[in-house]
């Protein structure tokens, strides 16, 4: 027995979309049309063939992409301008980047799977599908999956916002304070730093919480006594000496420190670490 399916939208990209779509599937036995009538246009997809499970399974699977190439990005702007209101438009902007930055893989195949299911379960049982309506009313685990993911992103923001001011307050405090000690040597290795004063001499790093001036609440390193031994030491010029690569540490004092700070990778003291089995 033949099976109906009518999209009703008046979204004219979303009706070129499904055409474009229906057109590339090229599914046997399926007959599709487009009429426009005073309130929507029909898109009227009729299947003749017996392989119902594969039809409704392509019709789903299309209804699916469609969602994740038009929709997603205005539902994610609305639950976030809905929810996150006391935020200005700048700081939305920035947490709707962070939340398209983290629908990564392994999030698109959870997506798609509920989408798909949604779709499918419901046009298994009716033969016309309001997709407006159904995209904001029908989707709860879909929105549900995405507020989760805005609530993830909503935190790191806050985090990187309070450590990017952190990391300023540093920054005006070494330009304007003065300079106790010429030069500073840090290497670092394995993500772990140690200390040397212009005569290579090691210098101790007080982790006594209640000594430490400059840390934040904002935990971005294991290394944030070190950071608060050089900025209570206040060199002219601090020589990162890396074995291993750049890090968000090493970011770090790039940002605080800016023009002081000068990185070697080949020197004496690197070649003296990167040789040896010294641990930091």
């Amino acid at each position: 027995m033949p099976k109906s399916i009518c999209i009703k939208t008046n979204n004219l990209e979303t009706i070129n979309y499904i055409l474009d779509e229906l057109e590339v599937l090229k599914l046997d036995n399926v007959y599709f049309s487009c009429k426009k009538y005073k309130h929507y246009t029909n898109i009227l997809i009729h299947y003749k063939g017996t392989a119902y499970y594969l039809f409704l399974s392509s019709i789903s699977k299309l209804l699916t992409y469609l969602v994740l190439d038009l929709y997603e990005n205005i539902i994610l702007k609305k639950l976030i301008s809905k929810e996150f209101f006391y935020f200005s438009n700048l700081e939305q902007k920035s947490i709707f980047d962070i939340c398209v930055n983290s629908l990564n893989y392994e999030e698109s195949i959870k997506r798609f799977e509920t989408l798909e299911k949604a779709f499918y379960n419901y046009i298994s049982n009716n033969k016309t599908i309001n997709l407006r309506g159904f995209i904001d009313f029908r989707l709860y685990n879909y929105i549900k999956y995405l507020d989760s993911i805005i609530d993830i992103c909503v935190n790191k923001f806050i985090v990187d916002k309070e450590y990017l001011e952190f990391v300023n307050v540093l920054k005006t405090y070494v330009n304007s304070a003065e300079s106790s000690c010429s030069i500073i040597h840090l290497i670092y290795k394995n993500c772990e730093s140690i200390l040397l004063d212009e005569s290579k001499n090691i210098i101790s790093v007080n982790k006594d919480v209640f000594d430490a001036h400059f840390l934040s609440d904002i935990t971005f390193s294991s290394n944030d006594y070190a950071l608060n031994t050089i900025l209570t030491m206040l060199p002219k010029t601090l020589y990162i000496h890396l074995i291993d690569e750049e890090d968000e540490f090493i970011n770090t004092l790039k940002s605080i420190f800016d023009y002081r700070v000068h990185l070697c990778k080949d020197c004496s003291i690197c070649n003296l670490y990167k040789n040896s089995n010294i641990l930091l």
